[in-house]
């Protein structure tokens, strides 16, 4: 990926997002642009305009954080728009190129393994930076059994979402899980713009799925980290999960994802059933010599 394209585009589309109103620009007469003029998002941010379009035109070497962070609240960024506006930075900055990301560690460790199977009343799942799931519980791996055993995703949230027609029905919300899960590819792709499997997998999403090319394009990034998942399960229905996700220090390049449903509801219900459905699984593999869940994980 081209990082000063990436830095170009992301910076004109903030400012063409950002109304004069908004950004308390009065008086300004008739407009050409959606949203800001580049002098007037310069003298929000306290720069030279030159300073500014050499910005715009994707050349942040040598920015400083100070000038980044005033840059950040001219175009009214949030938090994960500023981060990634810093990541873009960092990536033009000196030796940037010669930085290699460590290579996703696929065995987990024996300690985490054993958490995972320790947890039973919510489904649990782990996954790396392209967003292959690695590693699950029983009850998430019965969660996103679709997921797993789809052959257009292969385990992949992103892949099964835009390549495989059953995600439709699998997460009512198309459009929105679309929105945010590319948001969050290009997120965590700001972070590490040198890890190969990373960057080979939106290439071929790019190239093989146009809703993906449009959000990329779009440039809109996203923290996963906690919010409410709606699925339609094709053994149990509907489910409304509330999630938190977090990244394991020891671990970095994986993230793990927990789910929980509010007490007494019917998505409550259905997830238990979904265990019990589940457990009774397991048992009959256990039985019959079939592959068990921890070898049917990649």
């Amino acid at each position: 990926m081209d990082r000063s394209q990436d830095a170009a585009a992301f910076l004109k589309s903030r400012r063409d997002r950002v109304t004069p109103d908004k950004a308390g620009v009065f008086g300004s007469g008739r407009r050409r642009v959606p949203g800001l003029r580049r002098e007037e998002v310069a003298f929000l941010a306290g720069v030279s305009v030159d300073y500014y379009v050499r910005m715009e035109r994707g050349d942040l070497r040598g920015v400083s954080a100070e000038v980044l962070d005033a840059l950040a609240r001219a175009l009214r960024l949030d938090e994960a728009e500023t981060a990634y506006l810093h990541d873009l930075a960092a990536a033009a900055g000196p030796g940037a190129r010669r930085r290699r990301e460590k290579p996703a560690e696929q065995a987990l460790r024996p300690a985490l393994r054993q958490f995972l199977d320790a947890v039973t009343g919510a489904p649990v799942v782990v996954e790396n930076r392209p967003g292959d799931i690695v590693a699950g519980n029983a009850l998430g791996r019965a969660l996103y059994a679709p997921v797993l055993d789809s052959a257009a995703g292969r385990g992949n949230f992103s892949r099964f979402l835009f390549l495989d027609p059953a995600a439709r029905e699998f997460w009512p919300e198309w459009e929105l899980v679309g929105d945010q899960i590319v948001a969050s590819l290009r997120s965590i792709a700001g972070s590490h713009p040198h890890d190969r499997s990373l960057t080979d997998h939106i290439g071929e999403l790019v190239i093989r799925s146009d809703d993906f090319r449009v959000r990329w394009a779009a440039h809109d990034v996203r923290f996963h980290r906690t919010g409410t998942k709606r699925l339609h399960h094709p053994e149990v229905g509907d489910l409304e999960l509330d999630y938190e996700t977090m990244t394991f220090p020891a671990c970095p390049e994986l993230r793990m994802s927990a789910y929980t449903a509010a007490a007494g509801t019917p998505s409550a219900e259905r997830l238990a059933l979904l265990g019990s459905l589940a457990a009774s699984a397991d048992r009959a593999a256990d039985g019959t010599g079939t592959r068990s869940g921890a070898e049917r994980e990649r």
